[in-house]
């Protein structure tokens, strides 16, 4: 009897510690992200991820906003240290980059069994495949479209946006002989440049770097003319855009930012930009009521800058909860409150200024190739700086590009040996 009434004794004393310590600490995922906690977006995200975790009481996310221009050098120091978060916003020329590093989850056993994959676009998904494994999600969608100020075109007599490279360089001319301001605007420097010369070749056929037989890669602009002669066009034109007063003198020092501020200000009539000026449309509602967005001018045929930014997840993590909150970053609930005009599901196709009008352009979407970029982006770069502020010829700087690229290309051991 005594030694039933200990029993019960001690039973008693160690039931209300028993659920503590059958409970497991619920799993924390480190995500790095580049929202802006003040903009509608970041702001929606916030709420999103804190119903995430009611509804997920095993998993808390620890979230860290870093710049998009310091997250890069924090995540390759991170991924050589083998102390990479979970997972983390990025841009899709890091892509190969970190896929060379062996840094990024293999997600092809998850998405064969992920019941939203019909509803991405196929396309946002084969930009995240590599050798036949899927190694990032689509986080959002930043395709270009042509943006215009409708006011100072009808100022001019333009009864619609321009199509073509020509129509586009008459138009600027007629809206600053007419408006007193530059007609186009462009980024001459950071990240955004090479995104927009990349867009720019593609109209005109041309590939940076071709995928050969061997699954390795070149360019081909010194061994193939007539490519060589469309690179060199898409040159004069970034030359014709300066040397005929279509873009401000100072457009050629512009970055993004720059870029974005002076279009929604008025400064100047038409932009190549992405679904996120809506924002900005939020902040200047007056410069910006008469803003629309047509398919951007095309040359030999109609393409667009596809930015698909990724969602990077890491190797050696947790890896099902992290494809949880991954997955459900993708969802149709999720993507509706945060991305609503640039998501990459089919079904969320955002308003009719700022969403459709750019997710209808999918189809002509293109891509930087699943190469490490580093050194080739900064190459593109200058290479609009050589024109624009150097005054080198347009021949000379498309010949000098594609050296430097299959030099690269080489330093990373993706130069294919086959012409």
């Amino acid at each position: 009897m005594k030694i039933l009434k200990i029993g019960l004794l001690l039973g008693a004393l160690l039931s209300p510690l028993m659920p503590g310590l059958a409970k497991a600490e619920p799993v924390t995922l480190n995500f790095w992200t580049a929202w802006d906690p003040s903009q509608a977006d970041g702001k929606a995200a916030i709420a999103k991820i804190a119903e995430f975790e009611r509804s997920h009481p095993n998993i808390k996310i620890k979230t860290q906003v870093i710049a998009f221009q310091a997250l890069h050098d924090k995540l390759v120091t991170s991924i050589a240290s083998n102390d990479a978060p979970d997972l983390s916003w990025g841009l899709i020329e890091w892509l190969g980059e970190f896929d060379r590093m062996k840094a990024l989850a293999d997600l092809t056993p998850y998405a064969s069994k992920w019941n939203d994959r019909e509803a991405i676009y196929p396309n946002a998904l084969k930009g995240l495949t590599i050798d036949g494994k899927l190694v990032a999600l689509p986080n959002y969608l930043g395709l270009r479209g042509l943006l215009y100020h409708t006011d100072m075109l009808k100022q001019a007599g333009i009864a619609a946006p321009p199509k073509t490279w020509d129509e586009l360089v008459d138009a600027s001319l007629k809206i600053k002989q007419t408006t007193g301001k530059p007609g186009f605007g462009i980024a001459g420097r950071g990240v955004r440049s090479p995104q927009e010369l990349i867009m720019y070749l593609a109209q005109n056929d041309v590939q940076i770097a071709k995928r050969q037989s061997d699954g390795k890669f070149r360019n081909d602009w010194a061994d193939d003319p007539e490519a060589m002669k469309r690179a060199t066009q898409v040159f004069a034109l970034y030359r014709s855009f300066r040397d005929k007063g279509v873009i401000a003198p100072q457009a050629s020092g512009w970055g993004w930012e720059e870029e974005d501020t002076n279009f929604a200000l008025g400064r100047y009539a038409m932009v190549i930009n992405g679904p996120w000026m809506r924002n900005r449309a939020d902040q200047n509602p007056e410069q910006m009521k008469d803003v629309r967005v047509a398919p951007p001018p095309a040359s030999l045929k109609s393409a667009t800058f596809f930015e698909i930014n990724p969602l990077f997840i890491y190797k050696g993590k947790h890896p099902d909860e992290t494809w949880e909150f991954a997955s459900f970053m993708l969802s149709k609930d999720y993507q509706t409150a945060v991305f609503p005009d640039r998501s990459p599901r089919t079904d969320v196709q955002g308003d009719a200024i700022w969403g459709t009008p750019f997710t209808s352009l999918t189809p002509t979407g293109v891509s930087f190739p699943q190469i490490a970029l580093g050194s080739i982006t900064r190459d593109m770069e200058e290479a609009i700086g050589r024109v624009l502020l150097k005054n080198e010829e347009p021949a000379a700087v498309a010949a000098w590009l594609g050296k430097q690229i299959n030099k690269s290309l080489r330093q990373t051991g993706q130069m294919s040996a086959q012409n």
